[in-house]
């Protein structure tokens, strides 16, 4: 905006031809600066209000603001989705009227109860869709995860491996960015297993994760803990109390199960005998090229070579490709950026660290999962 040429600070417009009345001194003082001042004192007295009332204006305004928001994000959602209810997710149509390869994608952490990027009742019953449907000609695993929980891993694999026995159609695994664990236990089976060249896989092998002991900690702080338990082992892998001999020999006993089926599944899908898969079998992670050289994958490539690989190897160019991927969930804390995964227990007292600890040592799984996520 340009400055005003002439401008007159003392609000007075200005006319040399007019004559200039006589100066009266005291009158400015006593009809502007007074006039101003009662002016703003009684704009103060009407509308002020305290200042807790301001804050609680302000942050009605921020929640409103919010649920709009949330409203918002439902509304594109259910637009994308055709409905918000949990249990749209987990249904699956196949109705194209024409031939297709279903690709299904496979994405984040495999769980029963789900993830964020993941739907495990969604993907199973994205199989037996295809499985039942005639127009459907064979699969492709779009796989991009570090693993996940053996019982879920174990049902997706034997969910694929009746695909297979049922329809007799081919299955692929494409290979992304990760492919470990679990993610490799449900792709040992396939006809063809294709990774892109910077793709990590194998960790073959089985975690319950760590169990930590606090009892020390509790000891030197003075605090005393009593468990009232059926039996000796009942409370086995409690973080007040150190683990015994026979405790240990459990745990390991559920995991050696745990890692001789995994062993087992790998053997039968790569043709390879048992004693060859241990030897691989360590838990360490592979590049695409050291599991090809480890017979643990079939070639190296992209999502587009395992379609292409598949029209030309089964005759399918006809075919076209169909994507089922599980809808993606958010939640209200996600919306308002809460949950934060960077240092959760830094700058707490000593007994909020204690409960800390307790809590992330609350609960354990045996799980078919990488430690190192890509």
């Amino acid at each position: 905006m340009e400055p005003y040429e002439n401008s007159n600070l003392s609000g007075q417009p200005e006319n040399p031809q007019q004559p200039q009345q006589p100066e009266q001194p005291s009158q400015p003082e006593q009809s502007q600066k007074p006039r101003q001042t009662v002016v703003l004192n009684q704009t103060s007295k009407k509308g002020s209000m305290p200042g807790w009332a301001k804050g609680l204006i302000i942050f009605g305004i921020i929640v409103v603001c919010v649920v709009l928001l949330t409203v918002g994000c439902n509304r594109v959602v259910s637009n994308v989705t055709g409905s918000l209810t949990t249990g749209s997710t987990d249904e699956v149509v196949t109705d194209f009227g024409y031939d297709y390869i279903g690709t299904l994608y496979i994405d984040g952490t495999i769980d029963e109860y789900g993830t964020d990027t993941y739907n495990h009742q969604y993907l199973l019953n994205a199989i037996d869709a295809m499985m039942t449907d005639s127009n459907n000609k064979g699969m492709i695993l779009f796989v991009n995860t570090p693993g996940g929980s053996v019982y879920a891993s174990d049902e997706l694999y034997l969910k694929i491996k009746e695909y297979q026995e049922t329809t007799g159609r081919p299955v692929y695994s494409a290979m992304q960015s990760q492919a470990t664990s679990g993610g490799y236990y449900i792709s040992a089976s396939c006809d063809k297993i294709i990774a892109n060249r910077n793709c990590w896989t194998g960790s073959i092998g089985v975690t319950m994760g760590t169990l930590m002991d606090i009892s020390e900690l509790l000891e030197n702080l003075g605090i005393k803990t009593n468990t009232i338990t059926s039996g000796a082992n009942k409370a086995m892998g409690s973080s007040y109390e150190a683990m015994t001999e026979e405790q240990r020999e459990i745990f390991q006993s559920l995991i050696d199960e745990a890692y001789d089926q995994f062993v087992s599944i790998v053997a039968d899908g790569r043709d390879m005998s048992e004693k060859e898969v241990r030897k691989i079998a360590d838990g360490r992670i592979y590049t695409a090229k050291q599991a090809m050289d480890n017979g643990l994958i079939d070639a190296i490539g992209t999502l587009e070579d395992a379609v292409l690989d598949m029209q030309s190897e089964y005759g399918l160019q006809d075919c076209a490709v169909e994507d089922f991927i599980p809808e993606s969930k958010t939640d209200f804390s996600d919306l308002l950026g809460i949950v934060s995964e960077q240092n959760p227990i830094s700058g707490l007292s000593d007994a909020a660290l204690i409960e800390e600890l307790v809590a992330l040592n609350g609960t354990f799984r045996v799980s078919y999962i990488a430690s190192v996520k890509k």
